[in-house]
């Protein structure tokens, strides 16, 4: 069955553009951290899809950290690309007696080069770990921004749960093709990325 508005065919029945995303999530690598003091994804980010996943999976620090992103583009070294970003997020203690909803300015890039936090402060005992989604649209575009979405949730290291949303864009039409996820200290003691390309 196609797709008509106001009596125009916008898409036939089978005939899908090829560029657009439809949804469907193709494995490309599983990356684990073992006391790791980055985790790389080199390979498999290119023009095959239009949107990338990258799932972090019970990320587990060796201490309380903040955790966060960079890339690189296109025979680009340093993962320093610049970064502009909005971050808010929301958290509940576990007394349930402080909570809060609100922008976090020490969290944004305004056309920085620095790594981007995703979380702050995820706990370093036993059962604590944090867990999230990013999103990066057409990084292989060489004519637009490169735009990418985050939202995870975590442990924090005083007993709260924090929920980050954040968002923004990497500041250069050159093609993206490494993505590089550092804790501000110390390693990423345990923890899974995986790498899906959106079709």
């Amino acid at each position: 069955m196609g797709v008509i508005s106001n009596g125009t065919t916008l898409l036939d029945a089978g005939a899908l553009d090829s560029g657009i995303v439809t949804g469907a999530m193709t494995l490309l690598s599983t990356t684990t951290a073992s006391s790791s003091s980055t985790v790389s994804i080199t390979s498999g980010i290119n023009s095959t899809y239009k949107k990338y996943i990258i799932k972090v999976i019970d990320i587990h620090p060796s201490t309380g950290q903040d955790f966060r992103f960079q890339v690189n583009a296109a025979g680009a070294s340093g993962f320093n690309e610049t970064i502009t970003s909005s971050h808010f997020r929301a958290f509940q203690n576990e007394a349930g007696n402080t909570t809060s909803l609100a922008y976090s300015a020490s969290h944004d890039l305004a056309q920085g080069t620095g790594a981007q936090i995703l979380f702050n402060g995820v706990g370093a005992d036993n059962d604590q770990s944090a867990s999230g989604t990013l999103q990066l649209f057409d990084p292989s575009n060489t004519t637009f921004v490169k735009h990418w979405i985050w939202h995870g949730t975590q442990y924090q290291s005083s007993d709260y749960n924090i929920v980050h949303y954040a968002a923004g864009y990497i500041n250069t039409t050159t093609a993206i093709d490494e993505i590089q996820f550092t804790p501000s200290t110390g390693n990423i003691a345990s923890g899974t990325f995986k790498l899906y390309g959106i079709s």
